[in-house]
């Protein structure tokens, strides 16, 4: 069974909000069990940015915190800073077009988000699109 990247995303939120709440407590976890958790089938596309999301970490939330104006990533819902820091990776990381990854961020955070983090998450990949 074929998955669209927009259906891909959704498991990718997922994993890196697993991997958010398994750190915030201090918790031993397994990202290849965490994916397989959550996706059945073995996919390039989300461990590409799985594993991209934790290798550049550090630098996607200090981009992130750039543009936050009066907040910082870390004071995010872990469903919100997962969103973002898959935005930030594949905009910044990957060849995805940006709007794509602007536009999937956005569409994330519509379903999972309320509007004033939607908008947040918005304003961030718009500065870091436009700072690129």
């Amino acid at each position: 069974m074929e998955i669209n990247r927009s259906e891909l995303r959704k498991k990718i939120m997922t994993i890196l909000y697993q991997i958010n709440v398994y750190k915030n407590h201090k918790m031993n976890y397994d990202v290849e069990e965490i994916i397989k958790e959550v996706l059945e089938i073995d996919n390039e596309f989300v461990k590409d940015i799985v594993y991209g999301v934790i290798t550049y970490q550090n630098e996607i939330n200090d981009l992130a915190n750039r543009y936050l104006e009066g907040w910082t990533i870390d004071r995010l819902g872990n469903t919100d800073k997962a969103i973002l820091q898959m935005g930030i990776y594949e905009l910044i990381y990957t060849n995805t077009p940006d709007i794509v990854c602007i536009n999937e961020a956005i569409e994330l955070a519509k379903l999972y988000s309320d509007d004033s983090v939607r908008k947040m998450i918005n304003g961030v990949m718009d500065k870091i699109y436009h700072n690129k």
